[in-house]
Protein backbone atom coordinates (compact mmCIF):
# COMPACT_ATOMS: atom_id res chain seq x y z
CA UNK A 1 0.00 0.00 0.00
CA UNK A 2 3.12 2.64 0.95
CA UNK A 3 4.04 1.97 -3.04
CA UNK A 4 0.94 2.58 -4.43
CA UNK A 5 0.46 5.87 -2.01
CA UNK A 6 4.18 7.29 -3.28
CA UNK A 7 2.79 6.38 -6.59
CA UNK A 8 -0.13 8.15 -6.38
CA UNK A 9 1.66 11.33 -5.10
CA UNK A 10 3.63 11.72 -7.74
CA UNK A 11 0.60 11.25 -9.86
CA UNK A 12 -1.36 14.13 -7.59
CA UNK A 13 1.86 16.42 -8.07
CA UNK A 14 2.65 15.89 -11.58
CA UNK A 15 0.48 18.89 -13.33
CA UNK A 16 -1.00 16.82 -15.72
CA UNK A 17 -4.99 17.07 -14.34
CA UNK A 18 -6.05 13.53 -16.32
CA UNK A 19 -4.07 11.82 -13.81
CA UNK A 20 -3.92 14.53 -10.75
CA UNK A 21 -7.33 14.87 -9.86
CA UNK A 22 -8.10 11.63 -9.64
CA UNK A 23 -5.39 10.64 -7.91
CA UNK A 24 -5.55 13.64 -5.41
CA UNK A 25 -9.45 12.32 -4.63
CA UNK A 26 -7.92 8.51 -4.00
CA UNK A 27 -5.51 9.56 -1.24
CA UNK A 28 -8.63 11.87 0.06
CA UNK A 29 -10.33 9.15 0.42
CA UNK A 30 -13.41 10.47 -1.85
CA UNK A 31 -12.34 9.14 -5.47
CA UNK A 32 -13.22 5.86 -6.67
CA UNK A 33 -10.59 2.75 -8.03
CA UNK A 34 -12.62 2.13 -11.53
CA UNK A 35 -12.12 6.27 -12.36
CA UNK A 36 -8.96 6.17 -11.39
CA UNK A 37 -8.17 3.06 -12.88
CA UNK A 38 -9.78 4.36 -15.70
CA UNK A 39 -7.72 7.39 -15.95
CA UNK A 40 -4.50 5.32 -15.69
CA UNK A 41 -4.91 3.81 -18.37
CA UNK A 42 -5.79 6.60 -20.32
CA UNK A 43 -2.56 7.98 -19.27
CA UNK A 44 -0.75 4.77 -20.18
CA UNK A 45 -2.35 5.49 -23.93
CA UNK A 46 -1.61 9.02 -24.19
CA UNK A 47 1.70 8.94 -23.06
CA UNK A 48 3.36 5.71 -21.14
CA UNK A 49 6.02 5.46 -24.17
CA UNK A 50 7.12 8.77 -24.05
CA UNK A 51 9.62 8.56 -21.50
CA UNK A 52 9.27 10.47 -18.34
CA UNK A 53 9.40 9.02 -14.81
CA UNK A 54 6.00 8.51 -15.02
CA UNK A 55 5.70 5.66 -18.10
CA UNK A 56 6.67 2.54 -15.77
CA UNK A 57 4.49 3.68 -12.56
CA UNK A 58 1.17 3.73 -14.95
CA UNK A 59 1.41 -0.44 -15.33
CA UNK A 60 2.73 -0.65 -11.37
CA UNK A 61 0.01 1.35 -10.24
CA UNK A 62 -2.65 -0.55 -12.05
CA UNK A 63 -1.24 -4.19 -10.64
CA UNK A 64 -1.36 -1.91 -7.21
CA UNK A 65 -5.15 -1.08 -7.54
Amino acid sequence: MDELKSIMEKFADSGWELIAAPARAWLEGRGSREALASAIRQADRECGSCGCELDPLYKKALELI
